[in-house]
């Protein structure tokens, strides 16, 4: 058995734009041995984050191999979410270790299957330095993302023909820089971004809403991207908007910015990293569309912001629970045995959870009122001043 001093630590990711955060974490990983990188390609940037890369994998390498944490970098030379796993294997490391939001599943799996020691960091700044994220330091003001709470598929017209209903999303900040095909809307952010260039404009809310949604949607588009998307990226605070049967957009919208909801909200939202979509997944090859299974959709989002606005996590956390499911009545595909085992996994901690957009993989959304282990935090926008 090698001695602290002499075990091989792994960690992978790609260091984009590195930060104290970064230095941070390795710091703390240099802690149980020798640290060895596997950076993340240009390619792979370009795969999971949907852009180029802000450093390229050379310059990346050279600034994490002059850091004295570091004993060594090796440029990953497989792609996607599993891009290490070629340097994993040639490097047999003792441990394998992450932060939170790099955490998943699949890579804990990888660990036990090839003997390796598996360990979660949590994300904590340096003394008093803030916390830093790639995402953060490449605006000023850089582009939310937003998670669907209750409601989701209401948007489409071949839903809400069956009953009308609403649905429900906050706008987030971007804290991480959340996976392509991951169901946070990351095709609609690219289009907010090629439209805007990074942040948003200070003008009214629902005006920008309308302007994404037509931009992302160009006239013959054959498969619309819902209107929740473009109003959960740039209306701040937690967003219920009522759809007519058979409309993409919405006949009203409600909006809490109260700051005791959103901060109540908050504390009890927590994500886990699955994996992307896998490529040409289709939701829609089995579904069960009917007026019973919509209606116990729009009657759970209508429980979900009743239990948000009088905070009641048991009232909250069924809407929540009960909307999950009707999802899935209508869209089995979304669950696979894989997604099944890790949400029974938290069921003892967690009161409700979801899978973030279409299903198939993205990101776990639970609600508890207990810190979930190995799952990240995100934040919920607040309102903003406009023009």
């Amino acid at each position: 058995m090698r001695s602290i001093k002499n075990k091989k630590i792994f960690v992978s990711g790609c260091f984009d734009m590195l930060h104290s955060g970064h230095v941070a974490f390795l710091k703390e990983a240099a802690e149980y041995g020798d640290v060895y990188i596997g950076l993340g390609s240009d390619k792979t940037i370009r795969e999971l984050k949907g852009r180029e890369p802000i450093n390229s994998q050379d310059e990346r390498a050279y600034m994490l191999g002059a850091l004295s944490c570091v004993k060594s970098v090796i440029i990953n030379k497989g792609s996607g979410f599993l891009d290490f796993l070629g340097t994993l294997k040639a490097l047999k490391p003792d441990v394998f270790i992450v932060n939170e939001d790099g955490h998943s599943p699949e890579k804990e799996s990888l660990c036990k299957e090839h003997g390796i020691e598996y360990k979660v960091l949590k994300r904590i700044p340096y003394a008093n330095l803030p916390v830093r994220s790639t995402t953060a330091l490449r605006a000023v003001k850089p582009m939310p993302y937003r998670i669907d709470l209750a409601g989701t598929w209401i948007d489409q017209p071949y839903v809400s023909k069956y009953y009308p209903g609403s649905a429900i999303t906050a706008s987030i900040e971007p804290t991480i820089e959340f996976n392509e095909r991951s169901g946070m809307a990351t095709s609609t952010r690219k289009k907010a971004i090629e439209l805007w260039n990074d942040h948003l404009p200070l003008e009214k809310p629902e005006k920008l809403a309308k302007t994404l949604f037509r931009y992302d949607n160009d006239p013959g588009t054959k498969e619309v991207s819902g209107s929740q998307d473009s109003i959960g990226i740039t209306m701040p605070g937690i967003n219920k908007f009522h759809y007519e049967k058979e409309k993409y957009w919405p006949s009203h919208i409600d909006t809490i910015t109260d700051p005791s909801i959103i901060k109540w909200l908050d504390d009890r939202l927590f994500m886990l990293t699955l994996w992307p979509r896998p490529v040409g997944f289709n939701v829609l090859s089995e579904t069960y569309i009917n007026t019973e299974n919509v209606r116990k959709l729009t009657e759970a989002a209508d429980l979900t912001w009743e239990g948000l606005n009088e905070k009641n996590i048991t009232k909250f956390s069924k809407g929540f629970r009960d909307s999950f499911n009707a999802q899935i009545r209508m869209f089995p595909k979304m669950m696979n045995p894989e997604i099944e085992k890790i949400i029974e996994k938290y069921k003892k901690n967690a009161l409700a959870w979801k899978l973030s957009g279409a299903g198939g993989g993205g990101y776990l959304i639970f609600i508890s009122e207990k810190s979930l282990p190995e799952c990240f935090r995100i934040k919920i926008r607040m309102k903003e001043s406009w023009l």
